[in-house]
């Protein structure tokens, strides 16, 4: 026999001989034996017998690990309520451990009557005694107003006390504290101190926010290394959002070799933790990558169900197209406006067009106008264009042709070609604007050179009559062979025109330039 077990086979005898007697402390050191299995076969069931006896007794420790036992199921029921009365007896006898984990039960709600109030008096017991977590706790409670007054510098003084013994999400905590400034004079490299102490204990959160500093250069020098290591550590613990953005670093070759497959792995396990953004990555994969419309739509649905609106638009434009499931208008409005009422973009774009144009919903030109207004408000050039083409409308839901001017220049400072032609138009004839050749030439080249084809035309017949500038028959050629090529009216004639003005080595030189452009 080894020594060891000799030992503990000795151990054994003599605390059973003393527990068999009624001594409730080598009761409670006999269920500890059996309960790890310390030199002894482990049995719950013998754990669960022996420290009933001390528990019976009053021992303060046997009362708080039957309070855990039945809390976590181990060789009984799971039991809230009977570990609630365990740990209250231990707690009564100022049992710190015990203190803090009936004030767990009280803030949860676990076995007894959901109290902050309550989980505040016992958490402050053990915290009293020094109780790191019980502290950290206490610190939440006044950082979020819960059973007492929201006050952040408690909350200070308790992530302190609990963060200067090492508690790791008391260093966290009071990191975040002191990088927002909040109840603590604003001191980043101080919280980066915190964080740091809390990601070298293996706390995932701080690790995260470490990784995220040296990605971006936060405070910390940037170093995609450090950040790739930090985001691995905490993504090994399954950190959904480290998990997620080793996928983004991977898939953008950022700080490492482009590896789709690396990143499709990351991806995956953040996505079967729930993580919304790396549902909706695997979705795009699917449906752009590998072309499975009906996996496509299993991963948006996925995280749109969860209120993810990029995912709830791409459901939508499936739904309205077709892709991994029958068409249906209805069902791509419904999602469209659950990414909508989001501010997503886009989205708010498509309802603007369907309502526009009857597709899915009744056509309403008023509520076409309000979704097109609530996407340019985010500078969506496409929806300020259609928005000013509703204002220019007689017949629309509010004709007001300056609004639509206005909408038209917001638009064409994007570079939205049909903005810009509308814009040419209205200085050209004079139109809520003073004419001005000059302006209507200078919006007509922007929307020409970006392929416009009614713009190429007018620019055309400008330069053949110098109107606005010089005139400038090459470039009118240029300009209206573009036009008649895309079949606009009248520029086949007008080029034609053009040509019998030129001179042949003109013509010639012309047309070599433009020979030169298409190849």
């Amino acid at each position: 026999m080894p020594v060891a077990d000799a030992r503990y086979t000795a151990d054994y005898l003599r605390l059973k001989g003393l527990a068999e007697k009624g001594n409730a402390n080598a009761q409670h050191s006999l269920g500890f034996m059996h309960f790890n299995g310390q030199g002894i076969e482990q049995s719950y069931a013998l754990a669960l017998h022996w420290y009933g006896l001390a528990a019976a007794q009053g021992l303060e420790h046997a009362q708080y690990n039957l309070g855990v036992m039945c809390q976590k199921g181990q060789g009984v029921a799971q039991d809230f309520a009977q570990a609630a009365q365990w740990y209250l007896k231990a707690a009564e006898q100022g049992y710190a451990a015990a203190q803090y984990n009936l004030g767990w039960l009280y803030a949860k709600g676990q076995g007894i009557a959901q109290d902050s109030g309550q989980a505040m008096l016992w958490f402050s017991r053990a915290a009293e005694q020094g109780d790191a977590g019980a502290q950290n706790n206490l610190g939440m409670m006044y950082d979020n107003g819960k059973g007492v007054p929201q006050d952040f510098a408690q909350a200070i003084a308790w992530y302190r006390k609990a963060a200067e013994q090492g508690y790791a999400r008391a260093q966290f905590n009071l990191g975040l504290r002191y990088d927002n400034g909040q109840g603590v004079r604003q001191d980043r490299q101080q919280a980066t101190a915190w964080l740091r102490k809390a990601a070298e204990q293996g706390y995932a959160p701080a690790q995260f926010n470490l990784a995220l500093r040296y990605e971006n250069g936060d405070v910390l020098p940037q170093d995609s290394g450090q950040a790739i290591a930090w985001y691995r550590r905490a993504a090994q613990q399954g950190h959904a959002s480290s998990q997620f953005n080793l996928g983004l670093i991977y898939d953008n070759g950022q700080g490492v070799p482009c590896d789709k497959q690396a990143a499709l792995g990351w991806y995956i396990k953040a996505a079967d933790l729930g993580h919304a953004a790396a549902q909706h990555n695997l979705g795009l994969h699917h449906e752009h990558g590998a072309h499975d419309y009906t996996q496509a739509q299993r991963f948006y649905r996925q995280a749109a169900e969860q209120g993810f609106p990029a995912a709830q638009y791409q459901l939508a434009l499936l739904y309205e197209h077709g892709q991994g499931m029958p068409a249906d208008a209805r069902e791509a409005v419904f999602w469209y406006r659950k990414a909508a009422d989001q501010g997503h973009v886009r989205a708010q774009f498509g309802l603007g067009l369907r309502y526009e144009h009857g597709q899915g919903v009744p056509q309403d030109l008023s509520l076409a106008l309000a979704w097109y207004a609530r996407a340019a408000e985010q500078d969506y050039a496409p929806a300020q264009y259609l928005q000013g083409v509703l204002h220019d409308r007689d017949d629309g839901p509010a004709p007001d042709s300056q609004r639509a001017c206005a909408c038209y220049c917001r638009a064409a400072a994007q570079g939205h070609s049909l903005a810009q032609f509308a814009l040419g138009l209205r200085h050209d004839n004079g139109q809520d604007v003073p004419q001005d050749y000059a302006a209507a030439r200078e919006w007509y080249a922007l929307a020409a050179h970006q392929g416009h084809a009614r713009a190429q035309m007018n620019l055309g017949l400008m330069a053949a009559c110098g109107q606005g500038g010089p005139v400038d028959v090459q470039q009118a050629y240029i300009w209206l062979s573009m036009a008649a090529a895309a079949g606009v009216a009248g520029a086949e004639k007008s080029l034609r025109q053009t040509a019998s003005r030129m001179r042949e080595t003109d013509l010639l030189q012309v047309r070599q330039r433009m020979a030169a452009l298409a190849d």
